[in-house]
């Protein structure tokens, strides 16, 4: 039975302020009692887990006005190493706290810029001091515990680490920063051992982090599993109505049903993003910015975001609402130079767009017509009332007249600390705010009201903790505004980032359902073509394959050979699948085998440059064909369910869009149903007619469905090289 919590002063005017729901209300009470239950540390921490952009740092500001209310009188927020950061943290720490700092009831203080002199008077109040996650901060939280004011050293102390991940040792490291990492690591430890009275709460999103602690890691050879740290107790940050992450961007993108996720994904071109890299007059004109298709993409973005602000300020007038600012970033390039040119690029945009709307051009009509016609698909599907396309006209044309859009590039910490308004979010200066920028606008900045997040950044290998802190879409987003929100990407990035969100989101589901109990299997294939265990440090996530209960593998996208070069292939499977059944109604059993040599046959089908990981689609086959663990003799099986006659498209018809769900709802029950121990395969025979946008002769489609006793397990194709 956990102890109950006094509320006080602190608590009590946090609630008031913020009107803590009673799932919230729980889960910092609960924090809070066992803080004072377990003897927590840096390598036994409390953890408050939560999603990106879901209101961790609400959270963790309510677990610190409780625990002030319960003999804590110092507060230690460690952010990442970035001013911009701990400034947000700071301005948002006076915004929650503003009456009790007002009242002298504490104080908030930069480690950096902590006042000499200080009396009792103040060290006696309750105290937070923000320390970015760096060398000089580090020697700056020692010298003023311990030499310049010990009397603080001898306070009763939680450190709160925020962004957890970004301390651990996690993917792709390099030696230089694994041992930085190490070095404030062991700053951290060495500060709560001479504190003494010290407790430590890690705030993190990203589950995997508690998979990469070397010290912690165990591998047992038969079950193939990498346990997690065990903290001293694990607390979720309980999701808000409003919260929008992964799961809608990429789950609901997926489920065969038109909705509102399936019109956010636009498509950018990789020429696109080449051309945005620099000038370069061979293959691009400036003065060319408005036809030429070098730009398509980010040139609908921009007249997207400005028609898809016009109509919600327009909808916010009729229903008599401030009208509200928004925002849209552009974040392909570390580069500045590229921002530069990306600045150029957008400002000759806009220009020429005001100069053709004064001159009321038929171009300028064109692309505000298309940018409403795409609106008014996403819009219609929530029934809301979109204004007429003349007062839209009208309003967008009021934008250029009226200058109510304006671009920003942002590529210091310098420029983000001058962006930053009193709440500490970048502030929206304009009804319509065009942010340009590199990794200052990926380490966290909270940005406002985003409608359009046009992206891509291509690094040679995608580390988790920086594509979902990339992902700037995620957050409190009220549906009003994401019927008129876009987003930008190449298809391969896209895909990546479903990946990464798939991981991600099957070692959560682990997570909590184990109860840190359950690890995860992390698999590969070695030089003998064994299936042997993976360090989690060692994955490439552009190349994990992760498998969940009752989830579905299969090729997309994929373009097919010439008739004399697949017939031979698609004969073959037509012959072996003849042999085993005359009645292809129900699902039958197959020897795996079997099976890997028709996937074999398949993948010969396609031509070359397909994103088709066949290889992690026979070892996962063959995994989970190997593990059953109900009928000894289903081991080494698959169930297969075969339909002919099939007519998909490659492009679905409301979209263009490539097919991704060539199987039935029936089939997919069906697949599902019999799946519970070992696979089952799902092979549709298409047609492959030309008119359906395929090369005019038959092929096996395969999609291969997970068993429902699934264990979380993720495989690589490729490994991270040392």
């Amino acid at each position: 039975m956990l102890k109950t919590m006094q509320t006080g002063i602190f608590y009590n005017t946090l609630k008031e302020k913020n009107g803590y729901n009673e799932p919230l209300e729980t889960c910092i009470k609960e924090t809070v009692a066992k803080l004072h239950e377990n003897n927590t540390s840096a390598n036994r921490p409390g953890m408050l887990l939560g999603k990106i952009q879901s209101g961790k740092t609400r959270t963790f500001i309510g677990i610190m006005g409780l625990a002030y209310d319960n003999d804590f009188d110092v507060t230690i927020i460690l952010t990442k190493g970035t001013i911009a950061l701990a400034q947000q943290t700071i301005e948002r720490l006076n915004s929650e706290f503003h009456e009790l700092i007002q009242n002298d009831k504490m104080q908030v203080f930069d480690i950096m810029n902590v006042p000499s002199g200080l009396r009792g008077y103040v060290l006696n109040q309750k105290l937070v001091f923000v320390v970015k996650k760096e060398k000089r901060n580090m020697e700056r939280l020692h010298n003023a515990f311990f030499e310049k004011y010990p009397l603080l050293g001898e306070k009763r102390i939680l450190i709160i680490d925020d962004e957890a991940d970004y301390a651990s040792l996690g993917f792709n490291k390099s030696k230089a920063e694994g041992l930085e990492i190490k070095k404030i690591a062991g700053s951290i430890d060495e500060f709560r051992k001479k504190a003494g009275k010290c407790d430590f709460l890690q705030v993190t999103a990203t589950p995997y982090s508690l998979y990469l602690q070397p010290e912690e890691l165990t591998i047992e050879s038969k079950k193939l599993e990498f346990k997690p740290i065990r903290p001293a107790f694990t607390k979720l940050v309980p999701i808000h109505n409003r919260y929008i992450g992964g799961d809608f961007y990429f789950d609901q993108n997926d489920d065969g049903s038109d909705s509102i996720s399936k019109h956010l994904f636009e498509e950018v071109s990789e020429s696109e993003l080449e051309a945005l890299k620099k000038s370069d007059r061979r293959s691009f004109k400036i003065e060319d910015c408005l036809i030429s298709p070098k730009v398509k993409t980010l040139r609908e973005a921009i007249v997207n975001f400005i028609v898809g602000g016009s109509i919600r300020r327009l909808q916010n007038r009729e229903l008599n609402e401030v009208e509200k600012k928004f925002s849209f970033i552009i974040h392909t390039e570390q580069n500045k130079s590229s921002h530069g040119w990306q600045d150029d690029v957008i400002l000759a945009i806009c220009d020429k767009l005001n100069e053709e709307c004064k001159a009321d051009m038929p171009r300028y009509n064109e692309l505000v017509e298309e940018a409403y016609d795409n609106l008014k698909e996403s819009i219609d599907l929530y029934h809301l009332e979109i204004p007429t396309i003349e007062s839209v006209k009208k309003e967008v044309r009021k934008a250029f007249l009226d200058e109510h859009i304006m671009t920003m590039v942002v590529n210091s910490e310098k420029e983000v600390k001058e962006l930053l308004d009193e709440t500490g979010q970048l502030k929206l200066r304009t009804p319509l705010n065009i942010f340009i920028g590199g990794q200052i606008l990926d380490r966290g900045i909270t940005i406002g009201n985003l409608i359009g997040f046009y992206y891509g950044r291509r690094p040679k290998t995608f580390q988790q903790d920086t594509v979902l802190q990339h992902s700037r879409m995620f957050g409190a987003r009220p549906m009003e505004d994401l019927i008129v929100t876009r987003f930008y990407t190449t298809k391969p990035i896209y895909d990546i980032m479903k990946k990464i969100h798939d991981f991600d989101t099957a070692l959560r589901e682990a997570f909590e359902r184990g109860n840190q109990n359950n690890g995860v299997i992390f698999i590969q294939k070695d030089t003998k073509n064994k299936i042997v265990p993976c360090s989690p440090n060692k994955l490439l996530l552009s190349s994990i394959t992760t498998l969940k209960p009752s989830s579905r593998l299969l090729p997309v996208g994929f373009e097919l050979k010439a008739k004399t070069n697949m017939q031979k292939a698609v004969s073959q499977i037509d012959k072996m699948l003849g042999s085993k059944t005359n009645n292809f109604d129900e699902p039958f059993l197959m020897d795996l085998d079997e099976v890997i040599e028709m996937i074999k046959l398949i993948e010969s089908t396609f031509k070359e440059g397909h994103n088709w990981d066949q290889k992690a689609f026979i070892s996962s086959l063959e995994f989970l064909s190997n593990r059953s663990t109900t009928l000894q003799e289903r081991q080494g099986k698959v169930w297969v369910l075969v339909r002919k006659e099939r007519q998909a498209q490659r492009l679905k018809q409301n979209d263009g869009r490539l097919e991704n769900s060539p199987d039935s709802y029936q089939e997919k029950n069906k697949a599902r149903d019999v799946a519970q121990d070992i696979p089952a395969l799902v092979l549709l025979r298409q047609e492959g007619e030309v008119e359906k946008g395929w090369s005019g002769n038959p092929f096996w489609w395969p999609v291969l469905v997970t068993p429902a006793d699934t264990r979380t397990a993720v495989f690589t194709s490729e490994e991270v090289s040392d």
